[in-house]
């Protein structure tokens, strides 16, 4: 497989320290306007914006460079938007994040997502495996048996994970290569990944058209707004599964990162972490985080939970006003506070919110030493966490949970925005 992927350019080293500016409190009050989400004015393919005068700032630039190819030869991409003090990465295999550089307090660049230096890491070991800043899809985390009814028809899956389906299956949309359009404006760097899903893949129905933008607005938040349509009935529940940490990748673990979680609730799971179908109070237990909790305070309590998911793999259920529906929902309203992560160390401080009626939080148990990341580094157990915004898994066999059912005619609208500050 490596002889099929062509090197691609080094990660370019972070910028030089830049003074940064204190900004909002938890709860995050987010707007989003119509621009951000959708972009106004395309950036030309390699192009860079610049003042244009009329009160723009002029800070945002979308561009782009090769990547290497796929194994089949398709080729792929890197597209790096930045805006004031903020760069991503984003590859069009799997939609990836593969980077994300921002300040910390004291002006230090550092990159605050894990992944890998070049294609072949992603190719060779994110699926199965961490799954390092990819879009997931068609439905993210666990199906039971890899099986559901809909309508009164079985439906059969790839069964990739102790018998289960993970996060779509063994070629997900984590393994596509994503079109890609610039759509952003001198305020805004935006991408708009597209994905056409056909009939029967991974043993899904209906022909699923997926559109992915990912949104860096001049305050430096970075948002991901989700829209699918299918001309059959179907399943869906898309999200990214980028791993944090916010002293920088490959400093070693999360454990003194402090979380709260907007949630007073979340689902337990069996031994094979399939929900049990009960949403359970998180009072008393290590499951508590309506608090702002460092990671490894109770990450070791003789807790069967945590026995089961070797430390935090599950799905909290958020307190929302609005009640995880999308018939009828503006994701622009329905925006709201998910979760905030800080880390004393660097001073950075992550704030998500979504329009996703849960988030599974997954602490990094499974890294074992065997990856090496974006800095030459190794991943071991807790170098980074996942904040994967989401409806409930295994959802389709769990009337009792929200619905993840879509339908010709309707549009999935998701969108989840991470308000990085220092």
């Amino acid at each position: 497989m490596p002889g099929h992927l062509a090197p691609p350019p080094a990660l370019p080293a972070a910028a030089g320290p830049t003074p940064r500016r204190r900004r909002r409190r938890w709860p995050l009050v987010a707007t989003l306007s119509a621009g951000l989400l959708a972009g106004t004015a395309a950036t030309p393919a390699g192009a860079t914006d610049g003042d244009g005068g009329g009160g723009h700032h002029g800070h945002a630039s979308t561009t782009v460079e090769p990547f290497g190819t796929t194994p089949d030869g398709t080729a792929v991409e890197r597209w790096t938007l930045a805006n004031g003090d903020m760069t991503v990465r984003v590859l069009t295999y799997g939609g990836i994040v593969q980077s994300l550089e921002v300040p910390d307090a004291h002006g230090q660049v550092d990159n605050v997502v894990l992944g890998f230096p070049d294609l072949a890491g992603y190719v060779e070991n994110n699926n199965p495996g961490p799954y390092f800043g990819a879009l997931i899809g068609r439905y993210g985390n666990r199906i039971a048996g890899g099986t559901f009814q809909l309508d009164g028809q079985t439906y059969h899956l790839p069964q990739n994970n102790n018998g289960n389906t993970l996060h779509g299956g063994t070629q997900g949309f984590d393994t596509k290569v994503w079109s890609a359009t610039p759509v952003g404006d001198r305020d805004v760097a935006a991408l708009e990944l597209t994905l056409v899903s056909p009939d029967g893949d991974q043993g899904f129905p209906g022909t699923l058209t997926t559109t992915v933008t990912y949104s860096l607005d001049d305050d430096e938040r970075l948002s991901v707004h989700y829209e699918a349509t299918t001309d059959a009935p179907t399943v869906v529940n898309l999200t990214n599964h980028t791993y944090w940490n916010l002293s920088g990748e490959g400093s070693g673990t999360i454990y003194d990162h402090e979380l709260q979680l907007n949630a007073s609730g979340y689902t337990p799971v069996d031994e094979l972490l399939i929900p049990t179908g009960e949403i359970a109070p998180v009072a008393g237990t290590p499951f508590d985080f309506r608090e702002p909790t460092p990671i490894g305070a109770r990450i070791r309590e003789d807790d069967q939970q945590l026995l089961y998911g070797q430390g935090y793999d599950h799905n909290w259920a958020l307190d929302r006003v609005d009640n995880g529906t999308r018939e009828g929902s503006d994701s622009e309203d329905a925006l709201e506070p998910a979760a905030r992560l800080h880390d004393p160390d660097s001073g950075r401080t992550l704030a998500i919110e979504t329009t996703e009626p849960g988030i599974q939080f997954y602490s990094g148990n499974f890294l074992d030493g065997t990856l090496v990341g974006t800095s030459g580094h190794i991943y071991r157990q807790s170098d980074g966490l996942a904040l994967e915004t989401q409806h409930f898994p295994d959802s389709p066999n769990q009337p009792q949970f929200p619905s993840t059912v879509l339908r010709p005619g309707e549009t999935y609208d998701s969108t989840t925005v991470f308000d990085l500050s220092s």
